[in-house]
């Protein structure tokens, strides 16, 4: 295996990061948490709503009411991640 300066490694193509630190892009423009959690809740609600409905089987209950508990414990469970510091 032939060993590779870093001049060789340069000239084949440009350089992805330079002196810049690779970030995400999600790092740069943080989004709006609150509306988030609001959004959540609200579908969360909504979902809960539709168990007032014409159908027969309780498939449908059961999932209604597992999504609409899932978004509720993703929204509790960032809340608390982020008091205690623990996410950025």
């Amino acid at each position: 295996m032939p060993d590779l300066t870093t001049d060789q490694i340069t000239r084949e193509g440009p350089t992805v990061a330079g002196s810049e630190p690779v970030t995400s892009p999600d790092q740069h423009k943080p989004g709006h948490r609150r509306s988030g959690r609001i959004g959540a809740v609200v579908v969360a609600l909504s979902l809960l709503a539709m168990l007032c409905g014409n159908h027969e089987g309780r498939v449908e209950d059961i999932w209604l009411i597992g999504l609409a508990v899932l978004l509720l414990a993703i929204v509790v469970g960032d809340t608390v991640l982020r008091r205690n510091g623990l996410r950025p």
